[in-house]
């Protein structure tokens, strides 16, 4: 994976009005993300595109999660200008709009250090001082479901379709070619859509870029399909595991270093038995050395630990392999400069800034200590028992929401990486997650101790 900035035009000012005025663009969408990963937009009329693009325009942090106090609530948004994009879905001949993806600024200009997009650019500098740049290709599943009559999400999937079916058994095969042909007038690049393993369940995989790149391109893709199927009569859910008793959804991560000075994929070694370089071992072992200390962060929910069990093909054992996919790291096949590392517990409910971030820095980790990769384990390891998973000592990931958070407030990892404002504020909204969860009665409760006790 060599590294991929995309859209891959350079836009300016100039270049931006010029797109304004060919599609009749009034409001300017800026959107931002919380700690959470939730999308959040200012809007403004086309006609303060300058000021837009001169970060003037301020909003009040206080009134998003995890970030200002009231005592300092003023903020900016500086955009990406090459995140500006009409909007397909608001286009007629006479009216539409467009949206950038900006970063939170401090009054004095500076980076606002609870901005997750911040805290990823530190990482990307961290492997730039390297000499390196972060390319990272996710895979993100989510499933369709059918809505009441008020529009609110069922639990009826929107087909009953397997792995890879086609239509007529997958439905849904109309509103994956419309979030296709959406994401492709949004400059994105779509290498593969399919049906996935349970009912309801779909993915659909754009091509790698940057870090910063694949962050943004994460969060445009969650925000299209979930407009998509609206249009459709339907609700797009990437909660971890909607379902029970069928596979979740996952965001398998595939990462990988380029040599800015050498310009080739840091990872491959064609004189190693496995092409692989020892960068690329110290990156394996630094993940396998950091990962119960960041989980917390790519998977953040009380039910992303419900995904995480063995039976669902979703990692729960830390593990690496060249193609074993029981296994929570592996080596896809390819080689030369598509090699890469792909770890497969994140999932699609992650703030992708943060996630990506702490991935990329565990690995980055692996290479400053010089750490040795564990032997890989090609066997099925959802098919051992308790005494040869301790025999091979392969341990297991934390199995909940609190498990990880602890885990996660252990050691520097999580601190060094998210910056001191993001570590706090986020642990805190998940201590009060599990607390909230903790405390709740449940359905299940309900039914198997009412009438029995």
């Amino acid at each position: 994976m060599t590294t991929v900035v995309y859209p891959t035009d350079t836009k300016t000012l100039e270049s931006i009005q010029s797109e304004i005025s060919a599609h009749a663009v009034e409001l300017l969408h800026l959107q931002f993300i919380d700690i959470e990963g939730i999308m959040k937009h200012v809007t403004v009329t086309s006609a303060q595109v300058e000021d837009v693009v001169s970060g003037k325009i301020m909003f009040d942090g206080s009134s998003i999660k995890g970030f200002s106090p009231i005592n300092k609530s003023d903020l900016y948004l500086q955009p990406d200008l090459s995140t500006f994009c009409v909007m397909p879905w608001t286009k007629t001949e006479e009216y539409s709009e467009a949206r950038f993806i900006c970063s939170v600024k401090n009054p004095d200009g500076t980076d606002f250090a609870g901005d997750p997009r911040n805290v990823l650019k530190k990482t990307v500098k961290r492997a730039a001082d390297k000499g390196f740049s972060i390319s990272v290709g996710p895979e993100l599943e989510f499933f369709l479901f059918e809505t009441d009559a008020a529009g609110r999400p069922t639990q009826t999937t929107q087909d009953f379709g397997g792995y890879f079916e086609p239509s007529p058994h997958d439905f849904g095969e109309k509103v994956r070619t419309d979030i296709y042909k959406t994401l492709k007038q949004m400059g994105f690049i779509i290498e593969a859509s399919h049906h996935e393993v349970a009912i309801g369940q779909h993915e659909i995989n754009f091509k790698y870029a940057d870090a910063l790149g694949a962050a943004d391109l994460s969060t445009t893709f969650k925000w299209v399909v979930k407009t998509v199927a609206r249009k459709h009569g339907l609700h797009a859910s990437f909660m971890p595991k909607p379902i029970a008793g069928e596979n979740g959804s996952g965001m398998h991560t595939n990462i990988s270093l380029f040599d800015i000075e050498k310009q080739e994929n840091a990872f491959f070694d064609e004189t190693d038995k496995k092409q692989l370089s020892p960068l690329a071992y110290q990156f394996i072992a630094g993940m396998i050395d950091n990962v119960k200390n960041f989980v917390a962060v790519t998977n953040p929910l009380v039910n992303s630990y419900k995904r995480l069990v063995p039976g669902y093909e979703a990692p729960c054992y830390i593990a690496w392999s060249d193609s074993n996919r029981s296994a929570l790291i592996r080596i896809p096949a390819t080689r030369g400069a598509g090699t890469r590392v792909e770890i497969r517990c994140p999932d699609p409910s992650a703030n992708p800034y943060l996630a990506f971030a702490v991935v990329a820095a565990s690995g980055l980790d692996g290479i400053d200590r010089q750490l040795e990769v564990v032997d890989p384990v090609d066997a099925d390891i959802f098919a051992m028992d308790a005494a040869e998973l301790k025999e091979r000592q392969i341990d297991n990931l934390p199995s909940s929401l609190e498990a990880a958070i602890n885990a996660f407030e252990e050691g520097d990892f999580g601190r060094n990486t998210l910056g001191d404002h993001v570590f706090e504020e986020y642990v805190a909204a998940k201590r009060n997650e599990w607390d909230s969860f903790r405390t709740a009665v449940t359905g299940w409760e309900i039914e198997q101790y009412q009438t029995k006790f």
